[in-house]
């Protein structure tokens, strides 16, 4: 489970093995009491949500967005 980011307590985070076929690009993040996946590519949104509430998921959009070429270019390393 390789860490990319730690902000404000959230992890964000990507599992080494993604499935078979893998998904598109996405991120995982958590925290101690929940967690949620957002897609990276084609665009960034929500694919789902284990607990945070909307201003948590608008702070951690907002900070995808922001880092988004860092989080890509972590997937693409790990994955190719």
């Amino acid at each position: 489970m390789p860490v990319i980011l730690r902000f404000k307590g959230y992890k964000f985070f990507f599992y080494s093995n993604e499935g078979n076929p893998r998904e598109p690009a996405h991120i995982h993040v958590r925290n101690a009491e929940a967690e949620a996946k957002f897609w990276l590519a084609p665009q960034i949104s929500l694919a789902q949500n284990d607990g945070f509430n909307a201003k948590e998921l608008r702070e951690l959009l907002d900070f995808i967005h922001e880092h988004s070429r860092i989080l890509l270019e972590a997937w693409n390393d790990y994955f190719s």
